[in-house]
């Protein structure tokens, strides 16, 4: 935790209630998010017990499993979310936009929108993921078949996982931690687990403070837990019992009882988070949208567009990598966490405070300007303005460190010298191609600047990896074409 992160939650503590860490949005929010709220058996990896699913908060479903140890039943289930994550997908893909052509001529389209879907907490993704990996290589045909949906839900499902590892991607949203981005509260990182326990700290009941709402919050009777794990106490006391009624149904009738006895006492447990997930997107859509939040949206339109494009071209995904694939992904991933770190800080001063106290970032007023200097030392001079920038900030950037301007991050520079409370900055770039800078392109002396190193290594290049079938002897040599097998499909937990 970083000193400002500290400095939150002690003032968290001392309000009674959370603090906001972020002045604005840093992720985008669908106008109609997919909400899914997920629970499966106590002691099963995957087996689905219910999940509330919807886009409008009065209109809730409800998919149930009767009896999640029933193999056809679980898969009934698989096919009912299909359904409905399926269909909203394909609502997605009815407008289109056209892009300029790529560089080769080759004409370019994006969906209008992409779909977004949300689960409570962390544990909710890991449980998605793994429906996902236990279905997108079932057959639909020969022994054992399953709805033609269920393998395409699976395969969604893995790229809904896949895309939420990649920073800033908002396609698949754990509520928890997006919460956590935006506020800090009084207890500890776990407890933040806990989507009740925190919206009682940052959105408290009148009359109520952050901690009386959180402890509130721990009663599993009165706040169920947001899954996919449910309480013991409602496994063993009403669970269990519904359950055992269903098996010991004897003709439709008891299974039309025992059915509705489920469906109530599984609503009792997910109508509660259903209602706190919608409060806490209406908090979220309140904070004005960041400024780089549109552009990831639209990298995520993109990444959406081509893989439902492709999507009956391919095979389900791997379950491994191989070692080409897996170390461009690792490269894609830490340029991306790069980026997004630098965008947020951009958008938000609040988190480039944090950069401004570790050293990476400093803002301070201009002592000093030479706005027309000159480079003359090459073939032909550059236009290359000096700043002097007074700051208070423990700068812990060495000569010759490229930076940027946190309000344009377009106006480039390098450090020069760093002496006691002072900072010489040589702008480099973003004033116009002329041996004079563009008007307003330069701060003046009594400006408030500030300037990061943030964003400055975004222009290397991508490593040259080897092909597929270069791959050296050290990484398992070139891999076999995959082609999915039934043994994919096999799985200790399935």
């Amino acid at each position: 935790m970083s000193a400002l992160g500290a400095l939150a939650r002690l003032e968290a503590v001392a309000a009674g209630r959370a603090v906001p860490v972020a002045t604005v949005r840093h992720c985008h929010l669908s106008e109609r998010p997919l909400v899914i709220v997920p629970l499966r058996l106590a002691g099963e990896a995957v087996a689905p017990l219910a999940a509330m699913v919807g886009t409008d908060p009065e209109r809730p479903r409800l998919l149930f499993v009767p009896q999640p140890r029933n193999r056809d039943l679980r898969f009934r289930f698989a096919a009912e979310l299909a359904e409905v994550v399926l269909g909203r997908i394909e609502e997605c893909r009815t407008a289109v936009e056209e892009l300029p052509p790529a560089k080769d001529g080759t004409e370019r389209v994006r969906y209008g929108e992409a779909p977004q879907i949300i689960v409570p907490n962390q544990a909710g993704v890991g449980f998605l993921r793994m429906l996902g990996r236990s279905t997108r290589f079932r057959r639909t045909d020969g022994p054992y078949p399953v709805d033609p949906a269920v393998p395409m839900l699976g395969r969604w499902l893995t790229w809904f996982a896949d895309r939420y590892e990649r920073p800033g991607a908002a396609l698949l949203l754990a509520m928890t931690e997006t919460l956590r981005l935006h506020w800090a509260s009084g207890q500890s990182s776990l407890e933040d687990g806990n989507l009740a326990a925190l919206l009682g700290w940052i959105d408290p009941p009148e009359g109520l403070t952050g901690p009386q709402a959180a402890a509130l919050a721990e009663d599993p009777v009165a706040s169920p837990p947001a899954g996919p794990a449910t309480d013991p106490s409602f496994d063993n006391e009403v669970l269990a019992p519904a359950i055992a009624g269903y098996d010991e149904a004897a003709d439709e009738t008891g299974l039309s009882h025992a059915k509705e006895r489920l469906r109530t006492v599984l609503s009792s447990q997910l109508v509660p988070t259903w209602e706190l997930m919608w409060r806490a997107i209406g908090l979220l859509r309140a904070l004005p949208e960041g400024a780089n939040v549109a552009a990831r949206h639209d990298r995520d339109r993109d990444s959406f567009t081509w893989y439902a494009e492709t999507f009956e071209e391919g095979f389900p995904q791997a379950r491994r990598d191989d070692a080409v694939n897996a170390a461009r992904r690792l490269h894609d991933l830490e340029r991306a966490q790069e980026s997004y770190d630098a965008q947020r800080a951009f958008d938000d001063p609040l988190v480039m405070a944090e950069y401004r106290l570790t050293g990476e970032a400093f803002g301070g007023v201009v002592t000093e300007c030479l706005p027309t200097r000159l480079d003359e030392t090459g073939k032909k001079p550059k236009l290359r303005p000096w700043l002097r920038v007074r700051t208070g900030d423990p700068v812990r950037l060495e000569p010759g460190r490229a930076v940027c301007s946190a309000a344009r991050p377009g106006l480039k520079g390098r450090i020069v010298e760093v002496a006691a409370g002072e900072v010489l900055v040589e702008l480099t770039g973003g004033m116009g191609r002329k041996l004079t800078p563009e008007p307003g392109s330069v701060p003046e002396v009594g400006d408030r600047v500030c300037f990061t190193s943030l964003g400055t290594d975004s222009a290397r290049g991508r490593p040259n990896f080897p092909e597929r079938e270069q791959t050296p002897w050290t990484h398992g040599g070139p891999p076999a074409e995959y082609v999915p097998t039934d043994e994919d499909a096999q799985e200790a937990w399935s």
